[in-house]
């Protein structure tokens, strides 16, 4: 069962590497993108470390993680606008080299690279003070309220850091007009925030409490 797992999740992650850079290279019609191959690296390197190290420490959460299927309607609305946003964002990176388009200063990839990889850090740490998270939206056995390191600045860190993921990824490319797509991400995560808040409430004790605890969801002193 184990070695299925393993197989299962090495699988899910060659796909990975494989349509991103797809999405990147084909539009640019071109190998010689070094943009593309630095945020192929600073994303999925790390993901593969995590992935082992989850995977003999805490296989539980690895397995919640590639679990992707929402159940929800609602949510799962949300989950196909980022897909939608992520291979609009792409493509028109990749489109940008090939028609030679305006490419962001080297200075700004590389402190989008940086942030990247802060955020990365903080992924994480969120991870390791949350043994609860799933990529879905629902309550596990036991679950608990997390209300301590990160969980007591945001209510959901998680999402905060993904912001700062998701929007260092076009900058990292250096498009422009993939960044202004990306911004979309805001508006589609809030919506989806908004919905699974109102799930926790009615589904794991203590929740409404830990709202009044931490008045922030997303960026501290702003909402």
């Amino acid at each position: 069962m184990a070695i299925k797992f393993f197989l299962g999740a090495i699988a899910k992650f060659l796909l990975g590497v494989a349509l991103v850079g797809l999405l990147i290279f084909l539009p640019a019609g071109t190998f010689s993108y070094f943009n593309g191959w630095l945020l192929m690296g600073i994303l999925f390197i790390p993901m593969f470390l995590a992935g082992i190290v989850m995977m003999f420490k805490n296989p539980d959460l690895l397995k919640s993680r590639l679990d992707a299927k929402e159940k929800q309607k609602e949510q799962d609305l949300v989950v196909k606008l980022s897909g939608l946003m992520f291979l609009a964002g792409f493509i028109v990176a990749g489109l940008g080299i090939r028609f030679s388009w305006y490419l962001l200063p080297k200075g700004v990839t590389i402190v989008a690279a940086v942030v990247f990889l802060i955020a990365y850090i903080l992924y994480a740490e969120v991870m390791r003070e949350n043994t609860y998270l799933s990529r879905t939206i629902k309550v596990q056995e036991n679950q608990k309220v997390v209300d301590t390191g990160l969980y007591s600045i945001v209510r959901h860190p998680m999402y905060s850091v993904t912001l700062l993921l998701f929007l260092s990824m076009p900058l990292v490319l250096g498009s422009v007009f993939s960044f202004l797509i990306f911004l979309a991400y805001p508006f589609i995560i809030a919506k989806r925030i908004k919905h699974e808040e109102a799930f926790l409430e009615e589904e794991l004790d203590g929740y409404r409490e830990y709202k009044q605890k931490v008045r922030y969801r997303l960026i501290p002193f702003i909402w």
